[in-house]
């Protein structure tokens, strides 16, 4: 027996591979705000908490299924870094980041709008991101390429700057598939058992 499942996200790349991983779904997106965290706030609790407040909204406006909500973010010295406000910001995430190995985090849960019963995890993953020179910097900011994106990059993308170093490239991209696939497992054994 198949179980409802909704995303709860609109964005285009946990579409794709939630599509080309080959599961049945709906989009609905939560609308949640995402304020940047509070000072000392890890980013596992940062995105597991957001990634739970997606899934929930959603969960509630709908009243069943199976929600999935996520949330995805980049650390440099304690600091997250999430999807650039505008071109500056996308320089000094950049800059922040050259020359290092950076972990990226994404949380995911999976919430049962019926009983309330929830699943969480948190997937993460490093990258190293190059050094750049000032003309390689300003030609990418001038491509537009980070617009969107946790920690202005995009590993789905090719992005020249970037490459992953160990984990999941679903998960730098904005879902960790294969972490997901172990919650859907779990949560369809759980709708199972009613």
């Amino acid at each position: 027996m198949a179980f409802e499942l909704i995303l709860a996200s609109g964005s285009p790349r946990r579409k794709m591979l939630l599509e080309q991983a080959g599961y049945t779904f709906q989009v609905e997106v939560s609308d949640v705000p995402e304020p940047e965290p509070e000072p000392g706030v890890p980013a596992e609790e940062y995105v597991t908490t957001l990634a739970w407040r997606k899934a929930r909204a959603v969960a509630l406006r709908r009243g069943r299924g199976w929600i999935l909500g996520a949330d995805t973010t980049c650390t440099v010295d304690g600091v997250c870094l999430n999807k650039p406000v505008d071109r500056a910001d996308a320089e000094r995430m950049i800059r922040l980041q050259e020359g290092r190995e950076v972990p990226v985090m994404t949380g995911i849960c999976l919430y049962h709008a019926e009983t309330h019963q929830w699943l969480g995890a948190v997937e993460r993953s490093w990258c190293r991101f190059r050094t750049l020179s000032d003309s390689e910097r300003t030609a990418y900011l001038d491509s537009l390429a980070w617009r969107g994106k946790a920690g202005a990059y995009g590993l789905q993308d090719n992005d020249p700057i970037v490459s992953l170093v160990s984990g999941s490239w679903s998960n730098v991209v904005g879902l960790p598939l294969e972490r997901f696939q172990t919650l859907w497992a779990w949560a369809n054994a759980l709708s199972q058992r009613g």
